[in-house]
């Protein structure tokens, strides 16, 4: 591995570790506060995500307008500013839509940037080691954050703080690359233009509602399992909750660890048969009412969804990296996930506040990844990723 790979892998981790440590630090201020209702984590989603569906037009070019490494630096700024204004006792919801501000600005440079650093044959190993990288963050920034919101909030807050503002100075570390992919015209009109070129290729379109499919149900069910864990394991404190969640990350290292053998580039149809695993895994997920069973589900979903989303992002970023741009495309990707979790945020907190339980909107998972993984693999044309 170059050194510019260890350092944009070594980056993101710390940038993805404080993600999640600042929403379980956020959680563990829910659960110590009495007056905030159910209604306030689905919430604190969806002000994280609104950032990435109305910045779509702007973040995408602004990737490929200006240098990689400098964006990303920029946006680690951004996200150490909304965990400072938490620590100086700003609401919550305004803190976290600054990070979710800084999460979307980071994004398309974060997986931009791949393939300036490594050629095709390389691209889905390099995915698998950003995603596993990714989701080691996950696993550490949600136990360990939890453990430090449980013992000291303002500690927690703190260290979140430190960690965005050495992952900017890592970044400092890789290549000096220039500008790559800049499209002439206004932000939006390039969006809308890149919308229309990548949109015209059924491939894409598809790779784009997979991927949209897989991170809506990871959004929800993380929120659910929120709701979930107290109401049917029992678990009453953030540090619970995060140590469940544990196993859904481990499961998704191991996906994105060995997904390089089992679905290369050239053979991206095989990933549906990790959505049908992750559609009878949220169904078993659903009957369980004990620890350990539940830890051993979560774990299994993990695996598939590793499997079934690195390389869907391969395809993707090789689709815009030889047509609209990566960054252009990754933007564009952005926004057709997070429009989707923005959405099943917002029909899972509807649906919470009139009675809807935990189990019941698991099923729901069930169903729905199920019914789009057969239109799409109906769908999916037959020929190798170009």
């Amino acid at each position: 591995m170059s050194r510019g790979l260890s350092s944009l892998i070594a980056a993101q981790f710390l940038s993805a570790f404080s993600d999640n440590a600042i929403l379980f630090t956020v959680i563990a201020i829910v659960l110590q506060t009495e007056d905030r209702g159910a209604w306030y984590v689905p919430a604190l989603q969806s002000v994280f995500l609104v950032a990435f569906v109305i910045l779509t037009p702007w973040v995408g070019s602004f990737a490929d307008r200006i240098s990689k490494p400098k964006v990303l630096i920029l946006a680690n700024i951004v996200k150490a500013l909304g965990g400072l204004l938490i620590l100086l006792g700003v609401e919550p919801l305004l803190g976290y839509a600054v990070v979710g501000v800084g999460a979307a600005t980071y994004s398309p440079a974060k997986y931009g940037i791949l393939p300036e650093l490594a050629d095709h044959t390389r691209l889905v190993k390099i995915n698998s080691w950003i995603e596993g990288a990714t989701i080691a963050a996950i696993l550490l920034g949600t136990v360990i954050g939890a453990a430090l919101a449980d013992a000291s909030i303002e500690l927690a807050l703190v260290s979140i703080v430190a960690c965005y503002l050495v992952s900017a100075a890592v970044t400092l570390l890789l290549p000096r690359l220039p500008a790559r992919g800049a499209r002439p015209g206004s932000s939006f009109t390039g969006l809308v233009q890149v919308m229309k070129a990548l949109l015209s290729s059924e491939r894409a379109r598809l790779v784009l509602m997979a991927l949209s499919l897989f991170w809506s149900c990871a959004a929800t069910l993380r929120v659910i399992l929120v709701a979930w864990a107290p109401q049917v394991l029992d678990t009453r404190t953030a540090g619970e909750i995060a140590q469940l969640t544990l196993f859904l990350a481990v499961g998704i290292i191991i996906g994105s660890g060995i997904v390089p053998r089992l679905i290369p580039l050239e053979h991206v149809r095989r990933a549906r048969h990790a959505a049908y695993a992750l559609s009878f895994f949220f169904l078993l997920l659903a009957s369980v009412d004990s620890l350990w069973p539940a830890r051993a589900t979560l774990l299994a979903i993990g695996v598939a969804g590793g499997l079934f989303v690195v390389p869907l992002n391969a395809a993707i970023q090789q689709i815009g990296h030889h047509s609209v741009g990566s960054g252009a495309a990754v933007g564009v990707q952005n926004f057709f996930q997070n429009a989707a979790m923005l959405a099943s945020m917002g029909i899972y907190t509807f649906a919470s506040a009139h009675g809807t339980g935990p189990v019941a909107a698991i099923l729901a998972l069930s169903v729905l990844v199920l019914a789009l993984t057969v239109l799409v693999s109906w769908r999916l044309p037959r020929r190798p990723a170009t």
